[in-house]
């Protein structure tokens, strides 16, 4: 069964995020073509610097920026511990929970950007993109996670 996939977001080590069109799941890019499909036989020509412009406006407009997590946090593992005895703690990778932070924080760049080409009344779209800055300072608590300051989470006043 062919299965086509959209990526979501893109390592900046050549590793890539994507979302199964069919099931909606969201996984790490696990290949290519299938073994019935060989690559193909024609040499690509190397990218001019128009093109690597090109591809990078691509992935900036898409909200598809490679972003690094902080080297402290690489290869480490969040721990959800409940509050009450008995109960089972949750282990989940840093990379991750990072990895849907950044796909998170992706989402919130394209919201922003369909608000603000919206055909809509000026008092809506104002009201919108309040939003959305809210939900950007709600999440600098992450900001911790990120490697360049550039990636991390702004609000209303700019900061963390």
């Amino acid at each position: 069964m062919e299965r086509t996939h959209t990526v979501v977001a893109v390592d900046p080590r050549g590793g890539a995020r994507v979302r199964c069109d069919t099931c909606g799941s969201v996984h790490d890019f696990r290949g290519g073509r299938g073994p019935e499909e060989p690559e193909p036989t024609v040499p690509r020509a190397p990218d001019t610097e128009l093109e690597r412009t090109l591809r990078r406006i691509i992935r900036e407009e898409a909200g598809l920026t490679p972003v690094t997590p902080a080297d402290k946090w690489r290869g480490g593992e969040l721990i959800l511990k409940p509050g009450r005895e008995g109960l089972q703690a949750k282990s989940i990778p840093i990379d991750t929970f990072f990895a849907k932070i950044v796909m998170l924080r992706n989402r919130l760049r394209v919201l922003e950007q369909h608000v603000n080409a919206a055909d809509i009344p000026e008092e809506l779209k104002l009201k919108l993109q309040g939003y959305v800055t809210g939900c950007y300072g709600s999440l600098t608590t992450f900001n911790v996670l990120f490697a360049d300051e550039e990636d991390r989470f702004k609000g209303t006043g700019g900061g963390e």
